[in-house]
């Protein structure tokens, strides 16, 4: 399981880079959620590793 932080905002970010986020059940900044550790969801968090925070 990986936890991911939300850490910097989506305003100006690409669409496709917005859909990661929101994918990945983030919805506000310092918003934490749990996710399991996927090569489906470590791509979503490389896409758009400038936004978030990842802690194992």
């Amino acid at each position: 399981m990986i936890q991911v932080t939300l850490v910097k905002s989506l305003i100006g970010t690409k669409q496709s880079h917005r859909a990661s986020v929101r994918g990945l059940g983030l919805r506000r900044l310092n918003h934490v959620v749990t996710v399991e550790d996927t090569p489906a969801v470590r791509g979503m968090i490389n896409k758009v590793y400038y936004l978030v925070k990842c802690e194992a």
